[in-house]
């Protein structure tokens, strides 16, 4: 008896174990882990929905999203120097010193006599984490070389800030007002707008400096025995500004000023000078008049009218559309305080163009998600649809989280994703809710069909899952511009698709347990029409294996062939209003006379419907209103137009009657009318840079090329950024006559300065400003070569003498 009570508990223990044994190798389920704690998947649910809306009204709001703009400036003067001896002393000497970065791509330079900028552009490759160091790093090796510069050269002066977008830019124009006038309403709203929490830059464009000009008869001093320089070295010992020290007086510390500087042209014409032992009035041998800088540096209009231009930035990281609304709240305002007379236009709101652009998409995925919740309700049923409808606004929400906690935008390229990626993460609820629906037809309980959604479909989604987001690798690992301009496609992409299949494998299976009948009846075995003929479709497809095989690769071979029928276009044309035109004028030309031409064009935009409004810039190009736009360098031969039409058929339209009139009106002028860029600026489709150690070997050769493009069908005109050779007028000195009547190169080419710009002599102290006075001969004609040969200059003897009586002057090329 004790033996047979034994056996029976010795295989109790025995089975006992084993069953244990069997449940502790079972592999964890997360959907029956769900199950088992439904208060807590719940309680995420709920957590994930709130944060995931939370995180969408605080998202940052853009057109397009951020990239690095791999460009910095250097400039370098040398006053009185030749176009020759720039390029060769200062350009390639800092050229040269580049190519010490390893992430150095190429320089462009643009060398004028005395002046050169030179564009810096890095490698494509390079990281934008990278470029801020690399700027810090160039600064120092070309700082290291400047002992080496040529006497007399100012800087190297640096712009690392070549990419800072002004989103916001107003046109102030007035009417019956001064230019400094005007400028000081300018001026005070540019303080205001400085005390918005957000605003980041904020610009003048197109302001004219006030100069004060001395004008000296050169016959009349040099009848008086003194020289200009004479005269600046007395208004300079009168007007500079140096401690006078502190006293100590009774415990009380009390500073010492000198009065005497100059706060107005009335303090310049009432001084008297002494100069070598004799007394002048100033207002008696010379001319004094305030007035503006005489030619212009830039200068900016609205709607051909002059004007200034205001252009206001967004600091790091605010929100565009919240930034728009407080601007325009305080634009209100202070247009409010202004006097009547000083207008106040819109000229860009990239706020409102980036709210319309994120409405229009977001439009689109609301549209999409509609579209994919109609079809789940039809193909699935309400039950199984409803489900299906819970997810994808769940799944959107815990991206909308990620995106917030990853920094990411909705912009372009992001907003784009998630619309790419609605047509992959439903297929994972979709695929549960049928394994479900399947397992509840062959007769298993609700709760065990849920809990096999994760044993049969887990991994296989999430294999696919994975393959999917391994083919968007090549944007993720792009350092390039493009890559980086299209990164949030593979993190948007990529985080929605892992989403989705937690979603799928953690909330479907509670929800479906809520929403779906504990039960299910099996469908009929009766099969429909396309069920049939799809059967027997594949059954061919089987059948001859071998000719499926074939067709699949003619198809294949087909699709490649067809390609070369698509256009082939990695970022399309911008769907913006604006269009843009740059205008090239003759390389000698001045910036009065690009000035008339872009008068004359102006002409035909004022007549025209399709117009709602333009600005211009002359002597320089835009400001960078958007990250993609392609700021151009700044030189006298240089306008652009940024016009605003009023729909995007109006701007179809005005682009083709603007080439026909430059076609017609302009020709020999190089006219560019094109649209905005989407992605990184690239300029003209096609181009080509010609370099080499012979100036006229390179217009030679670029000649050739040209003639070539030039025979292309699909190319249009072809144009020169730089081949016509500059004019100057070469004094050549004679110089044993100059010696004998005591002249000298440096104090010819002093005279030859003052006559034609004039030179710098002290400085007004006006305000907030510092007004330049500038001393020069008195002349009616500062253009023509016959005034610079009747030029009296002084002699050692105290005489004077025509410039042409020891020089001859002609004009050659340069």
């Amino acid at each position: 008896m004790k033996e047979h009570d034994n056996k029976p508990a010795a295989e109790v223990s025995e089975n006992t174990s084993a069953k244990e044994t069997s449940k502790g190798a079972e592999p964890f389920n997360l959907s029956v882990w769900a199950l088992h704690h439904r208060s807590l998947v719940w309680y995420f649910m709920l957590v994930f929905a709130v944060a995931g809306l939370w995180s969408y009204f605080n998202l940052g709001r853009a057109e397009d999203p951020d990239f690095t703009i791999k460009t910095m400036i250097i400039q370098a003067n040398w006053p009185g120097a030749t176009v020759e001896d720039t390029m060769s002393q200062v350009t390639e000497r800092i050229e040269k010193k580049l190519e010490e970065i390893d992430s150095f791509d190429y320089a462009k330079s643009i060398s004028t006599a005395g002046k050169t900028t030179i564009y810096v552009y890095l490698k494509d490759t390079t990281p934008g984490k990278n470029v801020p160091a690399t700027w810090v790093r160039i600064r120092n090796l070309v700082s290291d070389i400047k002992g080496n510069l040529p006497a007399g050269v100012q800087g190297p002066f640096f712009n690392d800030s070549f990419g800072d977008v002004f989103g916001n830019v107003f046109a102030f124009t007035s009417d019956g007002l001064t230019q400094r006038q005007l400028r000081d309403y300018v001026e005070t709203t540019r303080s205001k707008l400085l005390t918005l929490r957000d605003a980041g830059k904020v610009e003048l464009i197109g302001a004219q400096d006030e100069v004060i000009y001395l004008e000296f008869s050169t016959r009349q001093i040099a009848a008086l025995g003194i020289t200009q320089r004479m005269v600046v070295e007395a208004l300079n010992g009168q007007n500079a500004i140096t401690p006078s020290g502190v006293i100590e007086a009774k415990g009380e510390r009390v500073s010492v000023r000198v009065t005497g500087s100059f706060a107005s042209e009335e303090n310049l014409k009432a001084i008297n000078l002494r100069i070598n032992d004799r007394f002048f009035r100033l207002g008696d041998i010379a001319t004094i008049t305030r007035t503006y800088e005489d030619p212009p540096r830039t200068l900016f209009r609205y709607k051909g009218a002059p004007a200034i231009g205001l252009a206001v930035g967004m600091k790091p990281g605010a929100n565009i559309t919240v930034f728009g609304e407080q601007l325009h709240a305080k634009m209100r305002q202070i247009e409010s305080e202004l006097p009547i007379g000083v207008g106040i236009h819109n000229v860009s709101d990239q706020p409102e163009v980036v709210a319309d652009a994120v409405w229009g998409f977001v439009r689109a995925l609301i549209e999409a998600v509609s579209i994919v919740l109609i079809v789940s309700f039809i193909s699935l049923g309400i039950r199984a649809g409803l489900v299906v409808a819970v997810t994808i606004p769940l799944v959107l929400a815990i991206t909308f989280l990620a995106m917030n906690l990853y920094g990411v935008s909705l912009q372009r390229i992001s907003l784009g994703a998630l619309i790419i990626a609605l047509g992959l993460l439903v297929d994972d609820a979709m695929i549960a809710v049928e394994m479900m629906i399947a397992r509840l037809e062959v007769g298993d309980k609700l709760e065990k069909a849920a809990t096999s959604v994760y044993t049969h479909t887990a991994f296989p989604m999430l294999t696919g899952t994975l393959v999917t987001i391994v083919s968007f690798f090549p944007v993720a690992f792009n350092n390039g511009a493009p890559g980086e301009f299209t990164f949030t496609l593979f993190v948007v992409i990529a985080v929605a698709l892992i989403v989705s299949w937690v979603v799928a494998v953690l909330f479907v299976p509670l929800l479906g347990v809520t929403m779906l009948p504990a039960t299910l009846k099996k469908h009929e075995a009766k099969k429909g029409w396309f069920t049939r003929l799809f059967e027997s479709l594949l059954r061919a497809c089987v059948r001859w294996k071998w000719s499926t095989i074939g067709v699949t690769v003619l198809l294949f071979a087909a699709s490649v062939v067809g390609m070369r029928f698509v256009q082939q276009q990695f970022f399309p044309s911008s769907e913006r209003v604006e269009l843009v035109v740059d205008w090239t004028a003759a390389q000698n030309s001045s910036i009065l006379e690009t000035r008339v031409q872009l008068d004359r064009f102006e002409a035909a935009l004022a007549k025209d419907p399709d117009v709602e409004h333009w600005s211009s810039y002359v002597g320089q190009g835009a400001v960078r209103f958007l990250l993609a736009f392609d700021v151009q360098p700044a030189t006298p031969n240089f306008g652009q137009i940024v016009i605003v039409t009023k729909d995007l058929e109006a701007r179809d339209r005005l682009r083709a009657k603007l080439n026909a009139l430059v076609k017609r009106d302009f020709v020999g002028t190089d006219a560019y009318v094109h649209l905005l860029d989407l992605g990184p600026p690239v300029g003209r489709p096609v181009q080509y840079r010609i370099s080499g150690p012979d100036i006229e070997g390179v217009r030679k050769e670029a000649q050739k090329i040209a003639a070539v493009m030039a025979e292309h069908p699909d190319l249009g005109q072809v144009v020169f950024d730089w081949n016509e050779p500059g004019r100057v007028v070469k004094v050549d000195v004679l110089q044993d006559k100059a010696a004998q009547l005591g002249v000298t190169s440096e104090s010819l080419a002093t005279a030859l300065n003052d006559v034609v710009g004039g030179s710098p002599i002290t400085q007004v102290r006006d305000s907030i400003y510092l007004v330049n006075v500038v001393g020069r001969a008195q002349t009616a004609d500062r253009t023509s070569i016959e005034t610079l040969r009747n030029l009296q200059l002084s002699t050692g003897d105290g005489k004077a003498v025509p410039l042409a009586a020891i020089a001859n002057l002609t004009y050659e090329a340069e």
